[in-house]
């Protein structure tokens, strides 16, 4: 029998609002309710929608953070609504609580966006096996345990699209794929079976669509309500680019392997000589920019270039992780 004492908070909703067929702007209203420690954010939803308006519109289904359908934003954070708990909500913005579509720009009808943009995207990376597998085998093509792992739990992702309408690149670019896509197409990359790993990846390497675009700002494993952690499998399609050959010299692979050579000579970051490095001529654009940063100190003449004191440790780090050839 369960000793947990359940408790109850005033709590201030400020709740996004917008008809695209009859507002021209959206607009916030505000509720107030107690809220329990047992209550997830979909509770909230569906009390606002049963006590309070019957109008107000957001997609649900299993809730059991399988189909990832209500995913929104609570205080600008991505959130499986069936998922996360109020209480953890309240720990983390207090009682004064935003509630907003995973984009506001895409909004249909409040909470409900269009995720046509997100589908596209899903759709262009070939989210399939691709395989000339005979038309009537003879033996099951076995994938052992080991290999099984290597997915790296990518097949767990339940498209709810938290990751990509969190992504700043997504918000800006779009052409970019966003992590979400690349999340899927990591598993079918890594999936011994297939064999479109060079189509595929030529694909990811495009400037401004590809892998190339992504910012590293860790959001999307932030927000995954499945642990997909999506930037471990861009950092491995990274890598994978490598190794099959694909990869071109452009200023996105000469910064990757500038980074590399920095860190392994120095210890520390070159900003300047990785500029240098990875734009080349182009450099001469940037000119107005490195006189602001010479100025505060972030790039250094070469004489003057420090190096860590933990060279020898970070170096034998370098070699020991680098599992491609750069």
């Amino acid at each position: 029998m369960s000793t947990n004492k359940i408790t109850t908070q005033k709590v201030n909703f400020k709740v996004f609002r917008f008809n695209a067929d009859e507002d021209y702007l959206p607009y916030y209203e505000d509720y107030s309710m107690d809220v329990t420690s047992e209550e997830v954010v979909l509770d909230i939803l569906n009390r606002i929608k049963w006590d309070h308006d019957g109008s107000f519109s957001y997609r649900r289904s299993c809730r059991h953070g399988i189909c990832g359908a209500c995913a929104i934003k609570v205080n600008g954070r991505a959130t499986l609504a069936c998922k996360e708990s109020m209480t953890t909500m309240l720990e983390y913005f207090g009682n004064e609580l935003t509630i907003e579509p995973l984009s506001t720009k895409r909004a249909v009808k409040d909470m409900i966006i269009d995720k046509g943009d997100f589908w596209e995207k899903h759709d262009a990376i070939h989210p399939y096996l691709i395989s000339d597998v005979q038309e009537h085998p003879e033996n099951e093509h076995i994938v052992t345990p080991e290999e099984s792992e290597e997915l790296l739990d990518s097949d767990l992702c339940i498209q709810c699209g938290a990751c990509h309408y969190a992504c700043p690149v997504v918000e800006i670019n779009e052409d970019f794929f966003g992590p979400a896509a690349f999340a899927k197409a990591y598993r079918f990359e890594a999936d011994v079976r297939d064999d479109a790993h060079t189509e595929r990846l030529l694909e990811l390497h495009e400037e401004k669509q590809g892998l190339w675009d992504c910012v590293k700002c860790f959001e999307c494993a932030e927000v995954c309500p499945k642990e997909v952690n999506p930037i471990e499998k861009i950092t491995k399609l990274h890598q994978m680019l490598f190794a099959e050959g694909v990869a071109t010299s452009n200023v996105a692979t000469r910064h990757a392997v500038g980074f590399k050579h920095s860190i392994e000579k120095h210890g520390v970051l070159d900003e300047g000589q990785l500029v240098l490095y990875s734009e080349g001529a182009g450099i001469v654009k940037h000119i107005p920019v490195a006189f602001k940063m010479f100025k505060k100190g972030k790039i250094v003449m070469p004489w003057n270039m420090p190096k860590s004191d933990n060279l020898d440790e970070i170096q034998k780090l370098v070699k020991s992780s680098s599992t491609v050839k750069f």
